[in-house]
């Protein structure tokens, strides 16, 4: 019996290089973290994109001139290959994955959702990690999440999480530009808050990433009113989630 459920959100952002690259290193850390928890007896879901710049990686430019459709090629293409090296990451540490695509649909109640909440338990129960992105190849206009974030909430609300980590680029919410020197993380912050003035982004990120700040910390928010603490930190420093997991003061931290 595991002693606590963690998803952890790592986003397109923290995972590639400025030239729109998967850093395979980023994975290996990740992953690194993830088995050491498990060692804990805490185990996680890992809410993971990717999968559009890994396509961009094996088919390069593409001659599709529809957006929608090129983000579903690219998708249907880079998924496979984000999995191939998930698996093999997690095998290296004597683990199991299995990957999970839903669609915003198939958390509305009914059947799906029955069934949806079958499969992570059982995956729970045999101690494989379950990986969990979009399924952009066919998920578009009312299908879709607004991004991860959402995502990785819904699922954290769905299987009854502990935690919900969301690794980003920067060190959590800050108080003014996190490019000024004179502004600090907010360590701590109420989910019934308003932050808007602390939201110096538009909602936009670069390369593929759909999710800004504001996204992360409304998600956050809402994740955090049900009573299921939520974190915003930097995925790309070292040991980031285990340092959340021991209490040490990193990122933003959002709860009741």
């Amino acid at each position: 019996m595991y002693k606590e459920r963690i998803v952890i959100k790592v986003g397109t952002n923290v995972m590639t290089n400025k030239d729109n690259r998967i850093i395979k290193p980023v994975l290996e850390g990740l992953v690194k973290q993830i088995a050491e928890l498990y060692e804990r007896d805490i185990i996680c879901v890992l809410v993971s994109s990717g999968s559009v710049i890994a396509g961009k990686e094996v088919l390069g430019k593409s001659k599709i001139e529809d957006r929608t459709q090129r983000r579903q090629v690219y998708s249907a293409i880079g998924q496979p290959r984000m999995m191939r090296l998930y698996y093999g990451i997690f095998h290296d540490y004597g683990m199991k994955c299995a990957q999970v695509l839903p669609t915003k649909n198939d958390f509305k109640a009914g059947v799906h959702r029955e069934n949806m909440i079958s499969c992570y338990e059982g995956l729970l129960a045999e101690g494989v990690i379950p990986v969990a992105n979009e399924d952009d190849a066919v998920s578009v206009t009312t299908s879709m999440f607004s991004d991860n974030d959402e995502l990785a909430s819904l699922i954290a609300e769905l299987i009854n999480a502990d935690k919900l980590i969301i690794l980003t680029d920067i060190d959590g919410l800050y108080n003014g530009h996190p490019e000024e020197h004179d502004s600090d993380v907010i360590r701590t912050v109420n989910p019934n808050e308003n932050l808007e003035k602390y939201i110096k982004d538009s909602g936009k990120t670069e390369g593929e990433g759909r999710g800004g700040m504001g996204s992360k910390l409304g998600f956050a928010q809402q994740t955090a009113a049900k009573n299921i603490p939520t974190f915003i930190a930097n995925g790309k420093k070292n040991n980031t989630i285990i340092d959340i997991i021991e209490g040490k003061s990193i990122g933003t931290k959002v709860a009741l």
